[in-house]
């Protein structure tokens, strides 16, 4: 398996799927009538006059386009570096659980919250329900998302993902987020130990939750998660193609069948015919949650910061998962000499284009802060740099 961030994309790609697809009006829009045969989706819809759908498509011919060169032995095996569910690819090295416990709380806190509770804008590592049902299904990916009434899905780590190598390559990859690839292979494997605990997880029936437990290549191969034959159809191993291509091929039993409506939908059937259109809800509450959920909205009484600075710990809530370094393009605090130059805009242009942003600084940084308290992060990283 070949990292995307690590392929070429040749210009003849690039020229060839340019003008593919471009929106267009159409008479079709609203009821689509699809053919057999595909992969992606399990529907093809028939190409008619130029048109895809809604959608024009270029129809020049690209005969003499090619997609590259071979690549070389070398360029393969520097973009060969994917772990398998197998363990196939993992790396040598090893990290416990309380280790990664101090790296989460230095490095992925700030985004995802205490112990993988998930934060603002940012997905959540660890919790759900890991039991399951008669049929061998996560019972908390089975909620309905009724707003008000039922806790949405529990898409976690513990819950969702097929297999654990996953989470080393990802982490490896692209985390942390304000320095992606910059943990050792020890540092990996720690954080990831941690957030496997955090979910609960064994290995060969060791509990994890430890923090003496030591992962390594070997036992991270071991790891089961709850959920590894929750999706279908079965997208591993060599005759992947094909095993999809049977899946769709039988679209009654599998999928369902019939024709695809956008707009005032009716049900097949009936002894006068179509119906209205059914809305099938899931029964499942999840309420069997240990501890219970508390729904409580006020927050736990501010501890006494003494003479800290007012602006420090909004600082470390919204700013530090880029400010910390400047592996981000922004002025690191402490840096004396970037605020240096940074401020020579003047304060009242600094406090602007943290509020309103610049470059790839979303407005307040992506926080829901008010101006004052903009500001006052801001006079923070200036008095700490200084």
């Amino acid at each position: 398996m070949f990292k995307l961030d690590r392929k070429f994309v040749t210009m003849g790609v690039i020229l060839a799927l340019s003008s593919t697809l471009a929106m267009a009006s159409s008479s079709t829009i609203g009821i689509y009538h699809s053919t057999s045969g595909a992969i992606d989706g399990g529907v093809t819809y028939p190409r008619v006059d130029g048109e895809y759908t809604a959608y024009k498509y270029n129809e020049q011919s690209t005969k003499g386009v090619n997609f590259g060169r071979t690549p070389t032995a070398n360029e393969i095996k520097a973009w060969d570096i994917d772990a398998l569910p197998d363990g196939s690819g993992l790396p040598e090295g090893e990290g416990s659980v309380g280790l990664g416990d101090e790296l989460y709380e230095a490095q992925c806190a700030v985004c995802h919250g205490d112990f993988g509770g998930g934060g603002e804008g940012y997905p959540q590592l660890a919790g759900g329900n890991q039991a399951k049902d008669k049929n061998g299904i996560v019972i908390t990916l089975k909620n309905q998302r009724i707003y008000g009434s039922v806790d949405a899905p529990k898409r976690t780590v513990g819950t969702y993902w097929p297999v654990a190598t996953t989470l080393f390559t990802y982490i490896r990859d692209a985390m942390p987020y304000a320095h992606p690839k910059s943990l050792s292979n020890d540092e990996t494997y720690a954080i990831t130990a941690y957030i496997l605990a955090q979910n609960g997880l064994e290995v060969d029936g060791e509990d994890m939750d430890d923090d003496d437990f030591v992962l390594n290549k070997e036992k991270l191969a071991k790891v089961v998660l709850p959920n590894r034959d929750g999706f279908y159809p079965n997208i591993d191993g060599p005759n992947a193609q094909e095993d999809i291509r049977a899946f769709f091929a039988d679209r009654a039993k599998n999928i369902g069948a019939g024709t695809r409506c956008m707009s005032d939908c009716k049900d097949p059937g009936g002894p006068e015919g179509k119906t209205e259109a059914t809305v099938m809800k899931i029964k499942y509450e999840m309420s069997d949650v240990t501890p219970a959920y508390a729904y409580a909205k006020d927050l736990p009484p501010k501890k006494d910061k003494g003479t800290e600075h007012p602006g420090k710990e909004a600082y470390e809530q919204n700013c530090a998962v880029c400010h910390k370094t400047d592996a981000m393009g922004a002025p690191a605090v402490g840096d004396k000499s970037a605020w240096t130059e940074t401020l020579k805009q003047g304060l009242e242009k600094v406090y602007e284009n943290s509020i309103k942003g610049k470059g790839g600084m979303p407005p307040k940084g992506g926080s829901s802060a008010s101006d004052d308290e903009i500001k006052e992060m801001v006079d923070y990283m200036i008095e700490a740099s200084k």
